[in-house]
């Protein structure tokens, strides 16, 4: 059997789709024949995406907003039209990157919000936002884009590995809910991608940081966009139809899962 991954016709919208991930992500829907809005806080980075969407004879369009905000995000919603596919892929793992962590005991509320806001309560927003026409058109596809902070923890991130451990969780919610109504919900849950905010990292190869972060993967080599666009654009198909509440370690073996 030759398996074709077909959306011509399903609108999808990718959050945070400016770059990385996302952009990889957006460009995978489109090419598999989905209109795709480009969501992203920038408005300057979401346009280059849907141009090279354009380029290369797809469909897209610019969607600027807040994934924290559920007014802004309703708004565009409704702008933008009925969305058959949400990824929900906008994430924040905090400014200092591989830098400087800290001890939750050292931490407090305040430094806690902005990984739940964006993480958690941002993946419910949008989720909140597309679902009444997924469950009136009868079809919907949910993908979340979790992290292995939440599955396994993580030392000096522990605000971090809540919001992705509760947007996991969330997930999985909306899978038992929403499954009567031909929508299904699914997790990808990354190890550490090559991205442009982790790109002075992989610059120098031979770093003691790079190759401190590298020894816990079995696949000695950060993960390629492209990579968790081919999973995500899977499980939005057709072919995935009967999958549903399943979360995807794509880590290079930096944990396993049964």
């Amino acid at each position: 059997m030759v398996m074709s991954l077909d959306l011509t016709g399903r609108r999808a919208l990718v959050t945070g789709g400016g770059q990385g991930v996302g952009r990889s992500i957006a460009l995978g829907c489109a090419a598999a024949g989905a209109e795709v809005a480009v969501n992203d806080l920038d408005a300057g980075r979401a346009q280059a995406v849907v141009d090279e969407i354009e380029q290369r004879g797809g469909l897209g369009q610019v969607a600027v907003f807040d994934v924290t905000d559920f007014a802004a995000v309703e708004a565009a919603v409704q702008g933008v039209g009925r969305i058959d596919v949400l990824v929900n892929n906008a994430g924040n793992a905090g400014a200092a990157g591989f830098g400087d962590r800290s001890a939750f005991a050292d931490t407090s509320p305040a430094d806690w919000e902005p990984f739940l806001r964006v993480n958690l309560y941002g993946a419910m927003h949008c989720s909140r936002a597309v679902l009444p026409a997924m469950i009136e058109s009868g079809w919907g596809r949910l993908v979340t884009i979790v992290s292995d902070a939440g599955r396994t923890g993580d030392v000096g991130g522990a605000a971090y590995s809540a919001a992705k451990a509760g947007a996991a969780g969330l997930t999985r919610a909306l899978a038992r809910e929403n499954g009567r109504y031909g929508i299904t919900a699914n997790n990808i849950s990354l190890g550490t991608m090559r991205t442009p905010a982790t790109e002075p990292v992989w610059s120098d190869p031979g770093s003691d940081l790079a190759k401190g972060i590298l020894r816990s993967y079995v696949v000695r080599r950060p993960g390629d966009p492209d990579e968790v666009a081919s999973l995500a654009v899977y499980l939005a198909s057709d072919h995935a139809a009967w999958i549903t509440g399943q979360t995807y370690p794509l880590n290079g073996g930096y944990s396993f899962a049964l």
